[in-house]
């Protein structure tokens, strides 16, 4: 099955793993997630590391038990060892272990507290959608696809024309508020295209708390007004 996205989590964590994916997968997200996707008699640690390495990025449900679980700390493992992405997406107020806190002190994380949860899926799957490029599943019949707005790639693409030193604040602006991922972040987003404007609301996706993504949007405005 092609999947964008890899869910780690711990059994005790199963009911938001799953309304996570029963999410996604309305936007037409490809994901993989055990025990659903291993196959009947198939080697479970094989199915688990082919998925990681065909996956374009990790959510990591993150919780007490999550930071207690030996599996979910050997899938953190392959993924870092992959050179994958990490997401984690923080259901409890808790801190990394120290066997943990070793592959993810430099992630982006997104909290999903207070209650209720839904809100924060939403807001996870706005931010995966964006951060896919509005991937639609392979594996989905075309009457089954989400409906999308897509920049085509060519010559005259939008992101082309953005200013560089514009840019650069920009990754500036966000690096204060989400640290070094930003000029990655940056990168990816400019190849959806648009200007500076669209550029910026993409990203502001990446910041947790909306009075700071507020302020994050306001200094990109006065980027893209010289001021």
């Amino acid at each position: 099955m092609t999947h964008d996205i890899f869910v780690s989590y711990s059994q005790p964590d199963r009911e938001a793993a799953f309304a996570l994916v029963q999410r996604l997968e309305a936007r037409g997200i490809g994901v993989w997630i055990a025990p659903r996707d291993v196959s009947p008699a198939a080697d479970w640690a094989a199915e688990i590391i082919d998925a990681i390495s065909s996956a374009r990025l990790m959510v990591l449900v993150f919780s007490g038990s999550s930071n207690d679980s030996g599996q979910v700390r050997r899938e953190v493992e392959r993924a870092v060892h992959k050179q994958l992405a990490i997401l984690p997406f923080r259901i409890e107020d808790v801190l990394p272990s120290k066997s943990l806190e070793y592959f993810l002190s430099a992630q982006h994380w997104m909290d999903a507290f207070p209650l209720p949860l839904e809100p924060h899926i939403d807001r996870l799957c706005d931010y995966l959608d964006t951060a896919l490029g509005g991937y639609v599943a392979r594996d989905l019949p075309s009457e089954q696809r989400p409906s999308r707005v897509t920049v085509p790639a060519d010559a005259t693409h939008p992101a082309a024309s953005v200013d560089a030193a514009h840019l650069r604040l920009l990754e500036a602006e966000l690096v204060r508020r989400i640290g070094p991922v930003a000029g990655h972040l940056v990168r990816r987003a400019t190849q959806g295209g648009g200007d500076l404007d669209a550029i910026a609301q993409r990203l502001a996706l990446e910041i947790d708390g909306e009075p700071e993504r507020r302020l994050f949007l306001e200094a990109c405005w006065r980027i893209g007004k010289g001021k």
